[in-house]
């Protein structure tokens, strides 16, 4: 069971990058964005790893107060929850 949700976030940390990498392309070149409310949506479940290191490696979106702190609250958030889950299992 453990290497499915490994499996899920490991999944969900590689769509969330993806995006970041995405939108940052399509904002320099002037394209169709993904709305800030998918990018959220994909860190809630389960991305938000992914969604920072696009930051941090991307540079995208790294000046947006809601990005800033909203991204590493659920990350945060996601850590807690999934060590507590560990920490239910032992």
């Amino acid at each position: 069971m453990a290497e499915y949700f490994l499996l899920f976030f490991g999944i969900m940390t590689a769509v969330g990058f993806l995006a970041m990498a995405l939108d940052k392309r399509r904002a320099v070149r002037g394209g169709w964005r993904i709305p800030e409310r998918t990018l959220f949506l994909i860190a809630a479940l389960g991305g938000a790893l992914g969604v920072w290191l696009g930051m941090e490696l991307v540079r995208h979106k790294s000046r947006s107060r809601k990005f800033v702190f909203g991204i590493p609250a659920i990350l945060t958030l996601q850590i807690i929850i999934a060590a507590y889950a560990v920490w239910r299992l032992l």
